[in-house]
C-alpha cells in the first residue's frame, strides 16, 4: 500500500474507518527494489486505487463535490502468500482455485465495489498518514453509490504517453526508474531516425 512525501501542502487524510469503496484504477509501477525482511529484493509492483462512496469533500470548487480516494502498492503475485492474493480473495469472499490463481487478470476488479478498512498511522518523521488496513466483500444489502471517477488502467504492454503525462509526477518518477520504462526507451526510435520496416 502508502506514504507521500512532504512537499509544505497540507492534504486531507483520508477519513479512518469502514468504508464502502469502489475500485477505479490500476497502474502498473514495474520492477522495484525493496526491503523484505532485511534483504534487499525486486518486486514488479501494481498500485490499486479506490474511491470512497460516503466520504465527499470539495478539493476544486471548479470540479465540485467529489470522493477521497485512497490507494495501495501490491507486488504483482498471485503466491498462496501474496498480500494481493489475501487481499483480492479476501474482496471477492472466496478463495482462488490454483488454476484460477495461474493467470488472474486484475483489470477485471476495476468498477467492482468493496469494503476498505482505513486506519491513520504515523511515520517515523511524525507525519500523519492513512492507509489501507483490511479489503473486504461488500455486506449484502449495503447500497453501493454510482462510481463518480473513471475507471482508469496504465501498463507497459498498453502503453499511453497522454496516461503516462496526466500520472501525478512522484508515480511518473517511480515508473520511470524501473528496468521495464528502461527497456520501452532503448526500443524507441532515435529522432529523425526511420524505424526498421
Amino acid at each position: 500500500m502508502i506514504t507521500a512525501k512532504q512537499s509544505g501542502k497540507q492534504f486531507d487524510l483520508v477519513p479512518s474507518g469502514n468504508h464502502v469503496a469502489i475500485c477505479y484504477q490500476m497502474i502498473e509501477i514495474g520492477t522495484e527494489d525493496v526491503d523484505y525482511q532485511g534483504e534487499q529484493k525486486k518486486s514488479h509492483k501494481v498500485r490499486i486505487t479506490w474511491e470512497l462512496c460516503n466520504e465527499r469533500k470539495v478539493f476544486d470548487p471548479a470540479k465540485g463535490e467529489q470522493p477521497f480516494s485512497i490507494g495501495k502498492d501490491y507486488t504483482l503475485s498471485m503466491h498462496e502468500k501474496a498480500t494481493m492474493r489475501h487481499d483480492i480473495q479476501s474482496w471477492r469472499g472466496k478463495a482462488f482455485t490454483d488454476e484460477e490463481a495461474t493467470g488472474f487478470d486484475i483489470t477485471k476488479l476495476l468498477g467492482k465495489p468493496c469494503l476498505l478498512n482505513v486506519i491513520h498511522k504515523t511515520s517515523k518523521t511524525g507525519n500523519n498518514y492513512a492507509t489501507i488496513a483490511g479489503v473486504t466483500a461488500v455486506p449484502k444489502g449495503t447500497s453501493v453509490p454510482t462510481q463518480v471517477n473513471p475507471s482508469f488502467e496504465f501498463s507497459f504492454d498498453q502503453w499511453d504517453d497522454k496516461k503516462f503525462a496526466g500520472l501525478p509526477e512522484w508515480l511518473r518518477k517511480r515508473i520511470e526508474a524501473t528496468p521495464e520504462f528502461g527497456r520501452r526507451l532503448d526500443k524507441m526510435p532515435i529522432e529523425g531516425e526511420v524505424p526498421p520496416f
